[in-house]
C-alpha cells in the first residue's frame, strides 16, 4: 500500500479535479464572481485544515521564521490567487474540455523548471536524457498549436443538443475567445508548475503538511480579498443562496483546496513535483466524457493535433523519468551489495581478531 498509495492519491486527485472542472464552469455562467469563489473556498478549507494541523502537527511543527513565512506567502500567489483567477478568467472565455486538455502540458512545464532550477539532471547524451528534452519540445509545442490554431473541421458531437446549457449570447464560443481562453489558461499553468516546483523546496524547510497547507489557504483567502476589493466590491457578489454556486463552493473547499492540496503535498514530499505533474492526461478523458455528453461539445482539427502532440511529448518524458529511476534503483542496489560485501569481509576480520586476542588471553 505504501508503494500503491501515491499513485492511488493521485487518481482521486484529478478525479476532484474532473468534477470542479464542470461545476467551476456552470457556477460561473451563473453569474459566480471567481474572486468571491476564491476567498470563499479557502475560507472553507483553512477552518477545516486548522484544527487538524493544530491537534496532530503540535510536536513535529518546526519553528515558523520570518524567510518561511515568505516562501509560504509567494507558494499562495502563485498555486491559488495567480494561478487560480487566471484560470477562471480563461475558463469563462473556453470550454472545461480545452482546459483539461491543456493541463497535459503541465509535466513537461514542470520538469523544465526543475531542470532550469537543478532539480532534475538530465545528460542529453543518453536515450532517456533525449526522450525528456525532445518530449517537453514536442509537448509545449502542441501546446502552442493547441491555442492558437483551431482548424476549420469539427467532430460531430455525442449528443444532438447539450444537456447543460452554459454557452449564451453574451458569451458565444468565437475563435477569438478560444485563443483569448487558451492563453489565459496556458499562462495559470506556468503558474501551478511554477507551485508544484516552489512546494517541494518548501516543504524541505516546514515539513507540517496540514500546517503548511493551512497557511496556504489563509494567504490566498487573504490575497483573494484584496483583489476582490477592487474587482468585486458589489455587496450582492458575495451573498449566497442554495443553488449550483453555494455547491461548488462548498465542493471546491472542502474536496480541493483541503483533501486534494493536502494529497497532493503528500504525493510531492513522496515522489517529486514532476510524480505529481504527470497525471493530468486523466484529468482530459475525464472531463473530456462528460462535456461531450452534458454540454454537446465538438472538438476541432487543431484541438486533436495539439492534443496529441502533447500527450506524446509527455509520454516521452515519462519515459525518460522512468529509465532514469531504473538506472537509479540499478545504481543503488549494486552500491547496497557492494556494501554488504565489505561489511562481510570486515566483520570476518573482526571475528579473526577477536578469535586471536581470545586465543591469547588463554595462554
Amino acid at each position: 500500500m505504501e508503494k500503491c498509495g501515491p499513485y492511488i492519491a493521485m487518481v482521486l486527485v484529478q478525479l476532484a479535479y474532473g468534477g470542479s472542472n464542470i461545476l467551476i464552469k456552470i457556477a460561473l455562467e451563473r453569474g459566480l464572481n471567481q474572486f468571491v469563489f476564491v476567498v470563499y473556498r479557502h475560507i472553507i478549507a483553512m477552518f477545516l485544515l486548522g484544527p487538524l494541523a493544530y491537534m496532530l502537527e503540535r510536536k513535529q511543527r518546526p519553528v515558523l521564521s520570518f524567510s518561511v513565512m515568505v516562501k509560504i506567502f509567494v507558494l499562495a500567489s502563485l498555486g491559488t490567487t495567480i494561478h487560480l483567477n487566471v484560470y477562471y478568467a480563461g475558463l469563462v472565455y473556453t470550454s472545461p474540455t480545452v482546459a483539461s486538455a491543456l493541463s497535459n502540458v503541465i509535466p513537461s512545464l514542470t520538469f523544465l523548471m526543475a531542470f532550469l532550477l537543478g532539480m532534475e539532471k538530465v545528460k542529453i547524451t543518453s536515450a532517456r536524457g533525449s526522450a525528456k528534452v525532445l518530449g517537453t519540445i514536442i509537448c509545449i509545442g502542441g501546446s502552442l498549436i493547441f491555442t492558437f490554431w483551431k482548424g476549420d473541421y469539427q467532430l460531430k458531437s455525442f449528443m444532438h443538443r447539450p444537456l447543460i446549457n452554459v454557452y449564451t449570447a453574451k458569451n458565444p464560443v468565437a475563435t477569438e475567445s478560444w485563443i483569448k481562453g487558451s492563453a489565459l489558461i496556458l499562462i495559470s499553468y506556468i503558474a501551478w508548475s511554477g507551485w508544484l516546483i516552489l512546494q517541494a523546496k518548501v516543504f524541505e524547510d516546514y515539513p507540517a503538511r496540514l500546517s503548511l497547507n493551512t497557511l496556504i489557504c489563509f494567504f490566498a483567502s487573504l490575497q483573494s480579498s484584496f483583489l476582490a476589493l477592487f474587482f468585486g466590491r458589489n455587496p450582492s457578489l458575495w451573498k449566497l443562496e442554495w443553488d449550483v454556486q453555494l455547491l461548488t463552493i462548498i465542493y471546491c473547499g472542502v474536496i480541493i483546496s483541503a483533501l486534494v492540496y493536502y494529497l497532493q503535498t503528500w504525493c510531492i514530499s513522496k515522489k517529486g513535483p514532476v510524480f505529481a505533474a504527470m497525471f493530468s492526461p486523466l484529468l482530459l478523458v475525464i472531463v473530456g466524457i462528460f462535456s461531450a455528453v452534458a454540454f454537446a461539445e465538438r472538438l476541432h482539427l487543431g484541438s486533436l493535433m495539439g492534443t496529441f502532440l502533447i500527450i506524446v511529448g509527455l509520454y516521452c518524458v515519462l519515459w525518460g523519468k522512468r529509465a532514469d529511476s531504473n538506472v537509479s534503483q540499478s545504481q543503488s542496489q549494486a552500491q547496497q551489495e557492494d556494501d554488504g560485501k565489505d561489511f562481510g569481509h570486515n566483520s570476518n576480520i573482526l571475528e579473526i581478531s577477536t578469535t586471536n586476542e581470545s586465543y591469547a588471553c588463554q595462554k
